[in-house]
C-alpha cells in the first residue's frame, strides 16, 4: 500500500473494516493449530476459547514464545496508538516470516462513549469486528458487571437479614459497578430504611474496569484459581475490624457461575489476518488477561502485548505484578511516542491546544524529550532492550520526525522507528519489527523487578514513587499509615503495590508537564485487593468512574438505516 499524501483522505476505520474481505474465524485460528472444536463460537468471526483446549495447549505445546511489551510515553488525553501499534506490529513481524499473534485489552463501554471513542486499533491496524468488538462483544463486560453487583446485592441483604458476621454499614468497602462514564453515581446514598427498601448508608459506583472482580478475571489462571480468587475479597470489616470476604456472605459459588464464559478468552482477527486476543483490562494493573497471554506464548512464536497509560503506569506494574504472577518476562519493550506528544510535554500544554500541538514546531518537541527520556530510563533499569516506535500523524513534519529519530539513535543509543501502521498496515512497522528483533537477539541484560516483595510496603511505595516517577520523596498521610499497620497485621506486607496516580503527568499532578523533579509524592490510603493478590495506594484525586468530557464521544456517533456506523472511533 503506497504511503499517502497530506491532500489526500484516509477512509475512516469503519470503512476500513467494511472494504476488507473478513476470514471466518476457523480459517484464522486454524493457521495457529486450533480447530472447531477448541472453540465457542459467537458468530462467523469472532469466538471463545473453551477451557479443554486451553488445558490442551498448555500441556502438549512446548517452550513460550517471546512477549513483546507496547506501552507508551505520557500521552495527550487523545491518545497516541498503543493499541494501533500493538495490532501493526503483530502484523508486520508476521510479514516478515515470523510467527506472531496480538494480546490486547477489550474495550470499555465508558471511555468508548467518553473522551476516547473506540479501542480496537485503528486504521490498517485494528482488529475486526470492530465494532461488536467495541460494543457488546462476547458480553463480558456485562457479565462482570453483573457478577460485581450481586456481591454488592449479597451484602446489603446479609445486613438487613443481620446475618454473621456483623456488618457496620459504614465498614462495606465493595461499591457497585457500572460500565458507563457516569459521574452522578460517584457518591450515593441507598435505602430509604423500613421493611421494603433496606438500610441506609453511603454507597457509590466503580466503572466497571476498575473494579477488583476485573482484576481477579485478568490474572486467574482457571475456574478453580477465579473461586479461589472471589473467595477471598474483601467485601468489608466487622466491628472488630476483621476482614468480611465474599466467601464470608456466600457469594463465591454464584459469582464464578456468572463468570464461567467471561474467563475464556477472546479470539478475532486483524485487517491483514492475523489471529488476536482480546480479553479483558483492568484500570488497577493496565494489562489485558494473563490467561489471553499464557496461551499465545504457545501458539506463536512472538506475542505483541500493550499495557495502558504511560509506561510509568502500565509497564510498572506489568513488569512487578502481571510477569511476577505470570511467571514471564517481556523480551523487548516498544515505546509509542508521538510528535504532538512531544510538543505537548516541550510547550508544558495543560489542557491541550489541538491548533498548537498540531503546528510544526521542532524545538517543541525536543524541549519534550525529558519526557520521552525519563520513560526510556525507567524501563532500561528492568533490564529489558526498548525500542521507541514513532507513531507518526498526517501533520507531523519530516523534520520533526528526524529530530525525534536522531534523538534516540544518537543520543540515547537506542533503537527507533517511523511507524506508519495506522495508514500502511503491518507494511508500516517492519522496520520497527526488524529493529525490534535485532534489539532482542542482541540484548544480554537480565530482567529484574524493581522491589522484592519482602520489602515492606512503605520501600516498595517509596521506590516506585522515586525511581520510576521522580519524586523527591514520598509522605504517608496518618490514615495511611494507619492502614499499612492494618495492611501489616493482616498479613497484606508481602505482595506487590499497585500505584493509584493521574496518568496525565509523570507525577501527581495532572498539569505538570515534561519530567517533574522537585515534588513530594502523598499517599493517602493503601488498601488490598486481597482477590487480585496486590496492594493498592492511591495518591491525589483518581476518579474510579470518571464522567463524561464537555463533548463526549458519544455525541458524534450514529447508525444510518443500512446499519453503518459512524464517529465509533
Amino acid at each position: 500500500m503506497a504511503s499517502m499524501d497530506e491532500s489526500q483522505s484516509l477512509p475512516t476505520d469503519y470503512e476500513i473494516a467494511q472494504q476488507v474481505d473478513k476470514d471466518h474465524i476457523l480459517n484464522v485460528v486454524e493457521k495457529i493449530g486450533l480447530g472447531a472444536e477448541d472453540l465457542d463460537l459467537h458468530g462467523d468471526y469472532k469466538a471463545k476459547l473453551k477451557f479443554d483446549a486451553i488445558e490442551r495447549i498448555r500441556e502438549s505445546k512446548g517452550e513460550n514464545g517471546e512477549v513483546i511489551l507496547v506501552t507508551g510515553m505520557t500521552p495527550t488525553p487523545m491518545g497516541e496508538g498503543k493499541t494501533v501499534t500493538t495490532v501493526g506490529l503483530s502484523q508486520a513481524l508476521n510479514r516478515l516470516g515470523e510467527s506472531a499473534l496480538g494480546a490486547i485489552r477489550e474495550p470499555s463501554l465508558g471511555p468508548v462513549f467518553g473522551v476516547k471513542g473506540g479501542a480496537a486499533g485503528g486504521g490498517y491496524s485494528q482488529v475486526l469486528p470492530m465494532e461488536d468488538i467495541n460494543l457488546h462483544f462476547t458480553g463480558d463486560l456485562h457479565a462482570l458487571t453483573s457478577a460485581h453487583n450481586l456481591i454488592s446485592t449479597m451484602v446489603d441483604n446479609h445486613i438487613k437479614q443481620g446475618n454473621d458476621p456483623h456488618i457496620p454499614v459504614n465498614w462495606v468497602r465493595w461499591p457497585r459497578a457500572i460500565d458507563m462514564n457516569d459521574r452522578v453515581l460517584r457518591e450515593t446514598v441507598i435505602g430509604l430504611g423500613g421493611e421494603v427498601t433496606g438500610v441506609p448508608r453511603e454507597d457509590g459506583f466503580i466503572l466497571t474496569a476498575a473494579s477488583e472482580m476485573m482484576a481477579v478475571l485478568c490474572l486467574a489462571d482457571s475456574l478453580a484459581d477465579l473461586k479461589e480468587r472471589i473467595a477471598r475479597i474483601i467485601v468489608a470489616y466487622d466491628a472488630e475490624g476483621e476482614p468480611v470476604t465474599a466467601d464470608d456472605i456466600e457469594a463465591t459459588g454464584a459469582v464464578a457461575i456468572l463468570l464461567k464464559d467471561a474467563l475464556k478468552p477472546n479470539v478475532v482477527q486483524t485487517t491483514e489476518g492475523t489471529p488476536t486476543f482480546v480479553h479483558f483490562a483492568n484500570i488497577a494493573h493496565g494489562t489485558n488477561s494473563l490467561i489471553a497471554d499464557d496461551v499465545a506464548r504457545k501458539l506463536a512464536d512472538y506475542v505483541v502485548t500493550e499495557a495502558g497509560f504511560g509506561s510509568d503506569l502500565g509497564a510498572e506494574k506489568f513488569m512487578n505484578v502481571v510477569c511476577r504472577f505470570g511467571d514471564m518476562e517481556p523480551a523487548a519493550v516498544t515505546l509509542v511516542a508521538s510528535v504532538r506528544a512531544l510538543k505537548y510535554h516541550g510547550l508544558d500544554m495543560w489542557p491541550p491546544d489541538t491548533d498548537e500541538l498540531e503546528a510544526e514546531d521542532v524545538e517543541a518537541v525536543r524541549a519534550g524529550f525529558e519526557n520521552l527520556d525519563k520513560h526510556v530510563s525507567n524501563l532500561r533499569s528492568f533490564g529489558v532492550p526498548v525500542v521507541v516506535a514513532l507513531n507518526r500523524f498526517p501533520g507531523d513534519s519530516d523534520a520533526e520526525v528526524e529530530a525525534v529519530l536522531e534523538h534516540c539513535r544518537e543520543e540515547l543509543g537506542i533503537e527507533a522507528a517511523e511507524s506508519t501502521v495506522f495508514e500502511e498496515g503491518g507494511a508500516g512497522g517492519t522496520d520497527l519489527a526488524e529493529r525490534l528483533l535485532g534489539a532482542i537477539d542482541e540484548n544480554d541484560e537480565e530482567f529484574e523487578y524493581l522491589y522484592d516483595l519482602d520489602s515492606s510496603i512503605e520501600t516498595k511505595i517509596e521506590t516506585i514513587g522515586t525511581e520510576i516517577y521522580g519524586a523527591d520523596s514520598v509522605s504517608f498521610q496518618s490514615s495511611a499509615r494507619d492502614d499499612i499497620e492494618r495492611m501489616n497485621r493482616l498479613g497484606y506486607d508481602d505482595v506487590p503495590v499497585v500505584m493509584s496516580k493521574t496518568f496525565h503527568s509523570l507525577s501527581d499532578d495532572a498539569a505538570k508537564k515534561g519530567a517533574p523533579t522537585g515534588w513530594n509524592l502523598e499517599i493517602k490510603e493503601i488498601y488490598p485487593s486481597a482477590g487480585a493478590g496486590f496492594l493498592v495506594a492511591l495518591t491525589s484525586d483518581v476518579l474510579t468512574l470518571p464522567g463524561l468530557p464537555d463533548d463526549p464521544a458519544a455525541a458524534d456517533m450514529d447508525i444510518d438505516p443500512d446499519g453503518t456506523v459512524s464517529g465509533l472511533f
